[in-house]
């Protein structure tokens, strides 16, 4: 069977829109209708005219596809791909710590579950999390949950003091100081850009912070012609092919014997489990219908902001 002929006849048959994150492996960026970073894809969900939605990536990020599109079936092709973000940032948990401080508005980082979503005043992607952060009063206080590393790289940049619920991406989190700076050392025309996940040291390397799909921008831009890259490696497919003629280096971890450091959960998904999904119409994400109301009020008004920005309101 060719299964990528397979998906194409699918996706016709069923009027079906696939969704890949940068993060996945490449045949499934290059099989998508749209690759992006998370802001992107939320945006591309809101519009999408498909009946199904096939999104290839992790659990959030079908979760938000679902809560955007009630009323269209969404699937998820790898059904245990979870995120470690996600994970640090229980919904039962966050609930008590946020009735701590009930006069603090809530920022959530949109690598979160849905529940936790239902106790947001604002999503956020690292997109577009500085200027979500501005749209409140400088006097307004927040928490903002669930990346503490993302968080203290927005006070820094605000001089804000938002309290930060204590989560992280294990991925982001694993990458060496010692090694990045070998690296530089061994390429020192190299630049070396990182995505605000990443811990205060290694930002501190950086020529160039932002999300995925800034760092995409970023190469294109730039004059340099190498690139050391701090973020999961699957963005790097996307880079060269923007840029063929550049070289791109993923920043290694800590603790790995090879040179990149990949999501477990991202490298889940496969062309083959693509197939079965749209074959078979599951592994369907589907919400209480409660939850979908609440949790969509936060990522209307995210995409609100975002839209305005894009339009120069």
């Amino acid at each position: 069977m060719d299964v990528v002929s397979e998906i194409n006849r699918l996706r016709q048959e069923k009027n079906a829109v696939i969704l890949s994150h940068y993060y996945v492996d490449a045949p499934l960026q290059d099989i998508a209708d749209h690759v992006g970073d998370s802001l992107q894809l939320a945006q591309v969900a809101a519009k999408t005219t498909a009946d199904v939605i096939a999104f290839v990536g992790v659990h959030f990020m079908a979760e938000t596809a679902k809560i955007i599109n009630p009323d269209k079936k969404v699937l998820l092709p790898a059904p245990n791909a979870g995120c470690s973000l996600a994970d640090s940032a229980p919904a039962d948990k966050f609930r008590a710590f946020k009735a701590e401080y009930p006069d603090h508005k809530v920022i959530s980082y949109i690598n979160c579950s849905a529940e936790l979503k239902t106790m947001t005043d604002v999503v956020c992607t690292s997109s577009n999390a500085l200027q979500i952060v501005e749209s409140f009063p400088k006097n307004q206080p927040l928490i903002f949950a669930p990346d503490r590393n993302l968080g203290a790289y927005l006070n820094k940049l605000t001089g804000r003091q938002m309290l930060l619920w204590d989560g992280a991406c294990m991925v982001h989190e694993q990458y060496s100081v010692e090694k990045i700076i070998k690296l530089t050392e061994q390429h020192p025309t190299a630049e070396f850009i990182a995505h605000p996940e990443c811990e205060a040291p290694v930002l501190l390397l950086a020529n160039h912070i932002g999300s995925t799909a800034s760092l995409l921008k970023y190469v294109t831009q730039s004059p340099a012609q190498t690139f050391i890259v701090a973020t999961e490696s699957g963005i790097l497919h996307q880079m060269k092919k923007a840029c063929p003629q550049k070289l791109f280096i993923p920043a290694p971890p800590i603790d790995s014997t090879c040179g990149c450091n990949d999501c477990f959960y991202m490298k889940m998904n496969t062309l083959e489990k693509l197939h079965s999904c749209l074959q078979h119409d599951a592994p369907e994400i589907v919400l209480p219908m409660e939850t979908i109301e609440k949790a969509r009020i936060p990522i209307e008004r995210m995409l609100q902001i975002s839209e305005k920005l894009t339009h120069g309101i």
